[in-house]
């Protein structure tokens, strides 16, 4: 897919109307004594494709290196004048077929625009539509679509500045794992799997945290070994006590209720924690769900399919997949969730028989004569046997989570062992090889230098093994980090291309000036002969004279024509 054409428009005016074409396209700042952010909308153009990709509509307004501060005059003039945005993509620039026409706005609620060819869709199903229509192989929720064009749109500092590591700073490596694999074509079908028991894990790591916040499993092993201990003595000092046959056994049987009582109580707390983290996962998956009307829809798809014979699937079974998968998943995680209740229930009905037991027992023996020690080492065992229980349910959840945590673990193993297996392991390194092959022959014909992407294979701080890929300089030098980049950005569409792997033809990259004149006009011939939209923003005073052309110029902005033309 390349980019058509980026339109900005207020009702019926149009306040920018940006054409793009093949190899490269510029985003150039005419202003006078330039300098580095002059704020006239240059990386602005960029964020603009990025909110028609599904990015944050802040993103527009916010400055991105603080996160807090918001630059009031755009974020009003945006929602005071009902600015729609519209980006077209077309898979063909030559002959405008296959189009996709994107609209959204920044407005809330009832007033929000978000469209994908003239068709209204909720935020969820708006990244599922757009990649069932630039990936439509690719119907796992792992990696995401975003995760996928990540590479692709460069102006945040993460993006800048790493070649590979593209999200934001909380992604996981087991989440890079999964994209890279994707995009090097290392097919895995486990890839969904591995993620939901990871998830499991992570459900499970919290619940065993939550019941050690005080002390660990060992510590109150080690604390019940000495109230049994006590409760021995108490009780031999207890039976010393010359007392009649009755009082003795009431005495027994109480203390046994209120062990019981106790243990079953805070069984029944930690039921509960157990319940609502699964509570809170299925909440969680099932805001994901999709309530599309589909008859609504029937009448537009019809349209559709006349107009494009190669639609293969329906959007009714694009809508059922993505919410049959996360019922799966919501099944996966709330299968405990029976047997769970019915323990809720079990236990709430013994803790009343139970309370009703204590009661006889507390009211019969308070008739009873009794002395003043005797009365002293009951309430001691009375203590000893409530910490007993409190205590002997925690182990026994932490154990049922230490059987549990083996058991996912297990899982992973088996996946694991298929995913490090030999055979696959080769696959990882035939895909990388033919990539390399294009990333050194580009980044040797830009720079002189040969770059490629390694992996190692890594154990993470729980144990858990990984595919970690980085890139690094073939000839063991420093090199250039924007260099790197972009030739990697390069490589990557020649690969899929040669490989049939869907992908983006377009490139967006914010401060080329930071990039040396003579590998910015190598960039830019090589683009212009690979069937490659470079889409770039820089100063237009730091161009090279090769390329300082009218050719190039997709929008010249200034402090006298900035982007939204605020006030004009």
């Amino acid at each position: 897919m390349f980019i058509k054409s980026l339109s900005v428009t207020s009702g019926a005016k149009v306040i920018r109307e940006i054409e793009f074409h093949k190899g490269l396209n510029l985003i150039v700042d005419e202003s006078e004594n330039q300098i580095t952010g002059n704020s006239v909308g240059k990386t602005t153009v960029l964020k603009l494709v990025d909110f028609c990709l599904g990015a944050n509509p802040k993103h527009i307004y916010v400055d991105h290196e603080t996160r807090k501060q918001e630059y009031k005059l755009v974020k009003d003039f945006l929602i005071d004048n009902k600015v729609l945005i519209t980006l077209v993509l077309t898979s063909d620039l030559d002959n405008g077929t296959d189009n996709i026409v994107i609209e959204r706005n920044f407005l809330a609620r009832r007033e929000i625009i978000r469209r994908i060819n003239g068709v209204e869709l909720t935020e969820d199903e708006f990244e599922v539509k757009l990649s069932s229509l630039i990936f439509p192989e690719h119907l796992a929720s792992k990696p995401t679509f975003r995760q996928i064009i990540s590479h692709n749109i460069r102006y945040k500092d993460e993006s800048i500045n790493n070649t590979l590591k593209t999200l934001d700073t909380y992604t996981s490596d087991a989440e890079y794992e999964t994209l890279y694999l994707f995009l090097f074509g290392c097919e895995f079908t486990k890839g969904n799997s591995k993620q939901e028991i990871l998830t499991k894990i992570r459900q499970e790591d919290t619940y065993k945290t939550r019941l050690e916040k005080s002390q660990t499993k060992t510590a109150y092993e080690t604390a019940l070994l000495l109230i049994n201990n006590n409760i021995e003595a108490l009780n031999k000092r207890k039976s010393s006590f010359n007392l009649n046959e009755n009082l003795e056994s009431d005495l027994d049987k109480l203390n046994k209720v209120k062990y019981e009582i106790n243990k079953t109580s805070s069984t029944i707390g930690k039921l509960n924690i157990k319940k609502d983290l699964i509570r809170e996962a299925e909440a969680e998956l099932q805001s994901n769900k999709s309530e599309i009307d589909l008859r609504q829809l029937e009448i537009i798809y019809d349209q559709a399919i006349s107009q494009i014979t190669s639609i293969q699937k329906t959007f009714s079974d694009l809508v059922s997949f993505h919410n049959a998968m996360i019922g799966e998943k919501v099944k996966f995680i709330t299968k405990e969730l029976p047997s769970i209740e019915k323990a809720i229930q079990e236990n709430n009905n013994s803790l009343k028989r139970l309370l009703e037991e204590e009661k006889d027992l507390s009211s019969l023996i308070s008739k009873s004569d009794s002395f003043e020690e005797l009365e002293k080492i009951i309430a001691e065992l009375t203590e000893k046997y409530r910490k007993k229980g409190e205590y002997e349910s925690i182990i026994e959840q932490l154990n049922e989570v230490d059987t549990n945590l083996k058991d996912y673990n297990k899982q992973l193993n088996e996946i694991d062992n298929e995913l490090f297996s030999d055979s696959f392991e080769q696959v990882v390194k035939t895909q990388l090889n033919k990539f390399n092959v294009h990333f050194a022959s580009i980044s040797n014909e830009l720079y002189g230098e040969q770059y490629a992407v390694k992996y190692d294979i890594i154990t993470n701080r729980k144990g858990q093994r990984l595919y970690k890929f980085s890139a690094f300089n073939a000839n063991m030098s420093s090199g250039k980090k924007q260099g790197e980049i972009s030739c990697f950005d390069l490589a990557y569409t020649l690969f899929a291309d040669e490989e049939n792997i869907p992908c983006l033809h377009f490139l967006l990259n914010d401060k080329k000036e930071l990039m040396d004149d003579k590998q910015l006009v190598k960039i830019a011939e090589f683009v212009n002969r690979n069937n490659i939209q470079f889409v770039a923003s820089i100063l237009k005073d730091k161009l090279p004279v090769e390329i300082n052309r009218e050719e190039y110029f997709v929008v010249k902005l200034s402090q006298n024509d900035k982007l939204f033309r605020i006030g004009d």
